[in-house]
């Protein structure tokens, strides 16, 4: 059984499944400019622990959303002279392109926010319908205020709450709001932008309903794991949280809340508005995806930590890799059988303590290493090699078969 740090509860919990199923959802890109070290290191997390779920038994059902309208969408097509749809289509081919190179394996559900207005416009009938939403001049808000639990994923009262809000895009002087902190869910026609039909007039989906939306239509009113970057904790996944109780009326909306460190890059977060990105695209031109992987797994999900030694860093992994792949093709012998059963332990250990993926991948290197040595020894390493293939493909390595 697999133990993960909630960050809800703040505290490690094994994680169950009442019907054997794991319905896992993950925010995806708002497709301006993909894909950077920072996005690799979030999808493939979460596609390592999808895939070490299912090898546990589980049933894995996984949605990812891309955020295919935003205001960071609109102002980067006005910058560089595209339609927004256009810029959005592109990002998210290179964005596929990059992941499908890496081997983070597609999710079941990839709902586009723009194709989801139907349900996106129920949920926030319903929301005022409630009274936990109101409608201003043609845009629609969520009223924090009624919600007595607000902000309990975040761990920060008030102030906090505001301020990082207010850093992350809110406007807290919009005088249409009855709230500083109040967020929007339908955003009324601005010129030049564009705009569906809703009750309330021509307008644009806020951020937060979209996810809501796309969750609950694809997996139901209660998901088992919910994941995202560390920097999506608030607003983002606190207003889902909210939004998404509330007009379902179940709780909780998410059992276990998994969320990934940031990878920073000379001592700032790596993100599109700072500029400071390292793309996959770049590094698959110099490095193999299994080194890329291996570089990044290295890593302990919930920990930020800097890319800025990547240049010496990922030949070491690029030589790990080499390393695995002669273990995988030494010729057997017909000695004494190299018993891998001490090592599938060692590795289920790791992966079940919080998915620590750097002691499990020190495990399959030392696999690896007694697969060489005993193999000119003469041992019959045949077993040690199948092991070693499969618990890499937990990782999502790919090896060549020899």
């Amino acid at each position: 059984m697999i133990n993960l740090y909630n960050t809800l509860t703040q505290t490690l919990e094994s994680v169950t499944s009442d019907d054997g199923v794991m319905r896992m959802y993950i925010c995806g890109v708002t497709p301006y400019d993909t894909t950077h070290l920072g996005h690799a290191f979030t999808y493939i997390s979460f596609d390592v622990l999808a895939r070490y779920l299912q090898f546990l038994g589980y049933k894995v059902i996984t949605a990812q959303n891309v955020t295919d309208i935003d205001d960071d969408i609109l102002r980067r097509a006005k910058q560089v002279g595209m339609a927004w749809d256009e810029l959005a289509k592109q990002e998210v081919g290179k964005y596929q392109a990059d992941m499908s190179a890496l081997n983070v394996r597609p999710p079941d559900y990839y709902p586009y926010a723009t194709q989801e207005i139907p349900k996106i416009l129920d949920l926030v009938t319903v929301l005022v319908e409630k009274g936990f939403a109101y409608e201003r001049n043609g845009s629609v808000y969520y009223d924090v205020r009624h919600d007595l639990d607000f902000g309990e994923l975040a761990h920060m009262d008030y102030s906090q709450m505001l301020a990082t809000a207010n850093e992350r895009g809110n406007f807290p002087d919009d005088p249409n709001k009855r709230d500083r902190l109040d967020f929007v869910l339908w955003q009324a026609a601005k010129p030049g932008e564009p705009t569906w039909e809703s009750p309330w007039g021509k307008g644009r989906p806020g951020w937060h309903i979209e996810c809501s939306a796309m969750s609950l239509r694809y997996l139901g009113p209660k998901i088992d794991i919910h994941s995202g970057g560390a920097d999506l904790i608030f607003p983002h996944h606190t207003c889902e949280i909210s939004q998404s109780e509330h007009y379902s009326g179940v709780k909780p909306f998410v059992r276990y809340w998994f969320h990934i460190a940031m990878v920073e890059l000379a001592s700032e977060k790596m993100s599109k508005s700072l500029g400071n990105m390292i793309f996959v695209s770049d590094l698959l031109k110099d490095y193999s995806a299994n080194a890329i992987r291996l570089y990044l797994l290295r890593h302990h999900y919930r920990e930020t930590w800097s890319a800025d030694d990547y240049e010496t860093d990922l030949p070491k992994a690029e030589a790990m890799n080499a390393r695995w792949q002669a273990a995988l093709g030494v010729q057997s012998g017909s000695g004494t059988s190299l018993d891998p059963l001490p090592f599938e332990g060692l590795f289920g250990n790791a992966m079940n303590d919080d998915l620590n993926s750097f002691n499990a991948i020190r495990h399959l290197d030392e696999l690896a290493d007694a697969i060489t040595g005993g193999a000119t020894m003469g041992a019959n390493v045949e077993a040690a090699q199948t092991a070693l293939r499969m618990l890499s493909g937990m990782l999502g390595l790919r090896f060549a078969v020899t």
